[in-house]
């Protein structure tokens, strides 16, 4: 059977995910990223891609404790597992060893 395989949107969203460690919830995954690629993301498409990283294996969530300030819902919190950071890992590796091959050419 054939691994599960990582988007790129998958790969950012778990990258924010290890990067906010145990901090990481829809919103501030969403701003973070928002932040760092300096254009608008859409908080269906998040909440999405953690579903089906959780499915896959890549993260595991769990639920905070309940708040005034949110309506009284609480925030699911995503942390990534072993499975995942193996996962990103190869993805760097790949990325990596392809970046390598890029000759040496001047643009000057």
């Amino acid at each position: 059977m054939k691994e599960p395989s990582l988007g790129e949107f998958e790969e950012l969203v778990l990258l924010m995910v290890a990067a906010l460690h145990d901090e990481a919830y829809g919103v501030a995954i969403l701003e973070e990223l928002e932040e760092k690629l300096n254009k608008k993301v859409n908080i269906s498409a998040i909440h999405v891609a953690l579903k089906r990283m959780e499915d896959k294996g890549f993260v595991k969530s769990r639920y905070g404790g309940i708040t005034a300030d949110r309506g009284g819902r609480r925030k699911k919190f995503y942390v990534i597992t072993a499975f995942g950071k193996n996962a990103l890992d190869q993805q760097y590796a790949l990325r990596t060893s392809i970046y390598q091959q890029i000759p040496k050419i001047s643009f000057g």
